[in-house]
């Protein structure tokens, strides 16, 4: 995590990922994440209901990796490490087939 201001970087590794898949319209579909971390990794202590936000296309495309606390934008952003990791659930054959069962006709 980099915290905006910050020269302080910590890499977060997430154990566990759960997702909340929503179409959002035509366009866009929203992935709600929830993570569990390894226990070498802890959370920022300021931040208090860490979540993730991934918006991507319909065909399963990412657009944006966000971090969020309390359902809304934070401080924060992910490092690289930590969105290859996110990336690579996203782009899991179980998660794209999830956002294309959500979008079919």
């Amino acid at each position: 995590m980099i915290k905006y201001g910050s020269e302080r970087v910590t890499e977060l590794k997430f154990i566990a990922i759960r997702s909340h898949i929503e179409k959002r319209d035509r366009q866009w579909v929203d992935l709600t994440l929830r993570f569990e971390l390894s226990a070498d990794t802890p959370l920022p202590d300021d931040l208090i209901d860490f979540s993730g936000l991934v918006i991507c296309t319909t065909s399963g495309a990412i657009a944006q990796i966000v971090p969020q606390d309390e359902d809304v934008d934070c401080e924060y952003q992910f490092t690289a490490f930590e969105k290859e990791q996110i990336r690579a659930y996203v782009e899991s054959a179980e998660i794209q087939s999830a956002i294309a069962n959500l979008t079919s006709p």
